[in-house]
């Protein structure tokens, strides 16, 4: 279970920061760094079974007839990357609590903080395709609320919404490359998945696959051409920054290419696309880095640009790169979180990051100069920091490595190396050397411990790692390493390789070449200010603006508020679509005999149809449509049980009744009379469509019933299982409790959801003035003096305790018998439906001991807890067990697990009709209907 509980708990701490910040912002702090420790702990206390060479895995069933399972595995891959998100997170917390401004709403930001955590742990530790695509949406959803986390300003709101559309859609992209590559495998699980490069690699598919899942990685680690959208992202509070380019967000993308290198890796189609692409986001984000002023821009574009590295090195193929690869990950992420950290720290304290309004840093913050000096340096590529044993080992390999001509990669490499150096060097001169300024916004000074603390930290990692390379990470980068070349890997990491390296003549080269690019910042700044060039932001933005004129266009075209047309429209294209199905292929005759038709069926049917017919030509009165509506509802329930549903025609009643019911309350905020709009010509169209529909469907479900099934009907299967398999001779219970359960709980929370909505469009209206005065001036019709008749009051006096006991009844019966939870609930909300009929809503409401949002909470509750039971016992989620009991005097009874999913169905239907009754009869209140206050009041009483 840890690699599971390493994921969960963010999750399940995410609610600790929104609580305890009532208590202050540093037991929120507090609250947010919990669960995060102790995940680290518990990644921690599994790292030696890794790191000897292990792994640890955590498999839950979930939904194994789709292939998505809750499949968990910690390998050293893993817990590089989990060591990074959780490490680096608890720094970013320690930062955070001194960071943001007291009028910042922290617990907001810890919750959000922690989801993120948790969907790039899951991200990292997943063993599923499906899953992984699951936790990878979550980070996109998670990093657009830290993005736009000030939502005051346009910038963030705007940064927020480019990082969603972009690595949005290529999410969608790559979900579409994972089904096609689970499909090639025969399987989702990743472990498999490995294990199959030959069969993935010679497919026909291997290609489309690769393209959909590189866009996704693409989009989401920032590469050509989907650079731009990160560096919008820096409206972001700086430990957002910091902890989404150093160890989170921009890395997930590095990671998917890292995991499946076994498998996509070594061809040519792989070498040329991810190589290329890796290049050229080198260069080209380093070129742009290297004149912007904005400190964090900076650190974006060269975050972009170290990424770009990391692509390139996976794009070469070769185990040696994919280990120089793993090393830059770590390498990169200490002191790229530092170097944010330092520009929060000038932004927080010179109240500027503006490089043109800076300089003579070191004078004013001497602490905060040393952070930047070492990160920056390390950024740079120079020895003896862990950035150069990195940078060395990149340029070795580009070196090695043939692109166009045997030269090309190393000479490009070099340049990439070379503006690195430019912009590191630019980034220290420009913001911290030279002499003091007299007009800085606010007065420098360094910060106390609880700002410099983290990047301090991520400092000291940088010198370790660069002096003591062997003892403090090789160890980490072996494992990290082996886990995505599928085999051993033991690096060696040293400061010297002799003269003889073309290493150390291209990183002096980079050096040298670094150091003239500062030289000659004017004149190329001057040559870069001319040169035209396009802008990333303004392209994406006239994409999105010509996408939107599209769209409203074919939507205003489609959709112009005609709801008649709309209809017309979709049945019209309906109906073609299915004859076009029809005539695309021969039919032979049904060889399934009617049934005979005895007189009662004939004469239900011919009133149904009486019914129907009438509908539309009466329906400008309304309660005589809402009467002859329910009619045909009501007489299809004997039809259900003429074709032995007693369970449908059961529930059929009881649903029928209620939403007459309600919907009799709702007529009262509609005139009586339907006001006629429409002319003989059109009506004639609505009838010519309507007759087509219908026919339509009349015609496919004889040609249903009169044929045999094309595929086995899996009712054979809930027929016969019904009884072993979920302990209730009621097939159509079992269905929705046991074999369906997944979909009736979906759909309890759909009506929950449904009924709230309900409830918050009440409480918007009846807070609206103008509605207000609207509904108080309502015109109301003579009533009788009787208005709530006492034979009525007494009769549903006496139904209530009988209508609950025949509920009771039917909820316990359902099992084996028609009943159930959901035809329980309705019984019950009849009774209190007759209860506020009879006596006003107001005198009933009194008596009313639950809250009708409890009610539904509650019955979600209990279907969710009677779900993840069947987990104790090691079973999948929503699996009913069951036992006979003897208790003397009873006969045996059955107790099955099921019955306390059915409670929560039966709560849970009862709370959302009783809140849509409450919510209808408070707007009905705002018209002037007169409150009881006693059971018989009529017009008179006082």
């Amino acid at each position: 279970m840890t690699p599971a509980l390493i994921v969960a708990l963010p999750f399940l701490g995410a609610v600790l920061p929104a609580v305890l910040i009532r208590l202050g912002r540093t037991p929120a702090a507090l609250g947010t760094a919990l669960p995060t420790l102790a995940a680290l702990a518990l990644l921690l206390a599994a790292a030696p079974a890794v790191l000897a060479g292990g792994s640890i895995a955590t498999r839950l069933a979930w939904l194994p007839a789709l292939g998505l399972n809750a499949d968990f595995r910690l390998d050293g891959l893993g817990l590089l990357f989990a060591g990074l998100i959780l490490g680096i997170g608890l720094l970013i917390i320690l930062y955070a609590r001194f960071y943001l401004a007291p009028r910042d709403p922290m617990g907001r930001f810890y919750s959000y903080l922690l989801m993120f955590q948790g969907a790039m742990l899951g991200i990292v530790l997943s063993d599923n395709l499906l899953l992984l695509l699951v936790f990878w949406e979550l980070t996109s959803l998670s990093s657009f609320l830290l993005i736009g986390y000030w939502s005051h300003l346009p910038e963030g709101r705007q940064g927020a919404r480019m990082a969603l559309a972009v690595t949005g859609g290529g999410g969608l992209a790559m979900i579409a490359g994972m089904l096609i590559l689970g499909s090639i495998a025969g399987t989702h699980d990743l472990s498999q998945i490995l294990t199959q490069r030959e069969a993935i690699q010679a497919s026909p598919l291997y290609l489309p696959a690769l393209l959909l899942i590189l866009a996704g990685a693409f989009t989401k680690s920032a590469q050509f051409p989907f650079h731009f959208w990160l560096p919008h992202a820096m409206a972001a509070p700086t430990p957002v920054s910091a902890y989404l380019h150093s160890a989170t967000m921009v890395k997930a993308g590095i990671f998917l290419m890292a995991r499946l290198w076994p498998v996509l890796a070594g061809t040519p189609e792989w070498f040329w696309i991810v190589t290329t692409t890796g290049l050229v986001t080198m260069i080209l984000a380093a070129t742009i880095a290297m004149f912007k002023d904005d400190l964090k821009a900076l650190l974006a574009f060269s975050t972009v640009s170290h990424l770009g590295l990391i692509t390139m090195l996976l794009g070469f193929g070769t185990r040696a790169a994919a280990t120089v690869a793993v090393f830059h990950i770590l390498n990169h992420a200490t002191f790229k979180a530092a170097l944010f950290m330092v520009a929060g720290i000038v932004d927080h304290s010179a109240h500027t990051r503006d490089l043109r309004r800076l300089g003579g840093l070191r004078h004013l913050m001497p602490l905060t100069f040393a952070i930047a000096l070492l990160a920056a340096l390390s950024m740079a590529g120079i020895p003896p920091l862990n950035g150069f044993l990195s940078k060395e080992l990149m340029l070795e390999e580009a070196a090695h490595t043939a692109w166009l001509t045997p030269w090309a990669m190393g000479a490009l490499a070099t340049l990439g190396a070379a503006i690195s150096v430019g912009y590191s060097f630019r980034l220290l001169a420009q913001g911290f050397l030279g002499p003091r300024r007299s007009d800085y916004p606010h007065p420098p000074h360094d910060p106390g411990p609880g700002l410099w603390a983290a990047p301090g930290i991520l400092v000291l990692l940088v010198v370790l790692i660069g002096l003591f390379p062997m003892a403090s990470a090789a160890w980490l980068v072996d494992i990290a390493a082996g886990a995505v070349t599928g085999q051993p890997v033991a690096v060696e990491i040293g400061h010297w390789h002799g003269t003889g390296a073309p290493a150390l003549w291209m990183s002096l080269a980079a050096i040298g070449g670094g150091l003239l690019l500062l030289g000659l910042y004017r004149p190329l700044r001057a040559a870069w200010d001319r040169a035209p060039r396009p802008e990333a932001k303004r392209l994406f933005d006239a994409a999105t603006d010509a996408l939107t004129r599209l769209s409203r266009h074919v939507t205003e075209g489609l959709h112009d508020g005609a709801f008649g047309r709309s209809v017309t429209l979709a049945v019209l294209a309906i109906a073609a679509a299915a004859l076009w199905a029809f005539l695309g292929q021969g039919h032979s005759p049904g060889t399934r005999a009617p049934l005979p038709a005895d007189p009662v069926t004939v004469t239900i049917w011919a009133v149904m149809l009486a019914a129907a017919l009438a509908t539309p030509a009466l329906h400008r009165n309304r309660v005589v449509a809402l009467i002859l509506t329910g009619v045909t509802g009501l007489l299809i329930a004997p039809l259900f049980m003429l074709f032995s549903a007693p369970d449908l025609a059961l529930t059929q009643v009881a649903v029928e009744v209620v939403t007459i019911l309600l919907m009799l309350l709702a007529l009262h905020f509609l005139p009586k009379q339907t006001p006629a709009e429409s002319r003989p010509a059109r009506r004639l169209r609505d009838a010519t469509v309507a007759a087509i529909a219908g026919l339509g469907i009349g015609a496919l479900a004889w040609a249903m019933l009169t044929r045999e099934a094309a595929f086995p009907p899996i009712s054979a299967f809930h027929l016969a299982q019904s009884k072993p398999g979920a302990g209730g001779t009621n097939a159509v219970n079992t269905i929705i409790v046991d074999f369906r359960g997944y979909d009736t709980f979906g759909e309890i929370i759909v009506l929950g959801i449904a009924a709230l909505v309900i409830f918050a469009l009440a409480q918007a209206l009846l807070r609206s003035p103008a509605v207000t005065r609207r509904l108080r001036a309502w015109p109301r019709a003579k009533e009788s003096g009787d208005r709530h008749p006492m034979m009525l009051v007494v009769a549903t006096r006496l139904l209530l305790p009988m209508a609950m006991l025949v509920g009771i009844y039917i909820y316990l019966r359902g099992h084996n018998l028609p009943g159930g939870g959901f035809v329980a609930g309705l019984v019950f909300a009849i009774a209190y439906l007759m209860q506020y009929m009879a006596s006003g809503y107001d005198w009933t409401h009194a008596r009313q001991r639950y809250d009708h949002h409890a009610l539904i909470g509650a019955g979600v509750l209990t279907a969710l807890l009677a779900g993840t039971g069947a987990w104790a016992f090691g079973l999948p989620f929503l699996t009913s067990g069951y036992s006979y009991i003897h208790l003397w005097p009873l006969e045996e009874f059955e107790l099955a697990s099921a019955a306390i999913f059915d409670l929560g169905v039966f709560l849970c239907v009862l709370g959302a009709v009783l809140l849509a009754l409450a919510s209808l009869s408070r707007l009905a209140l705002k018209t002037g209907e007169p409150v009881n206050l006693r059971a018989y009041d009529t017009e008179d009483s006082p």
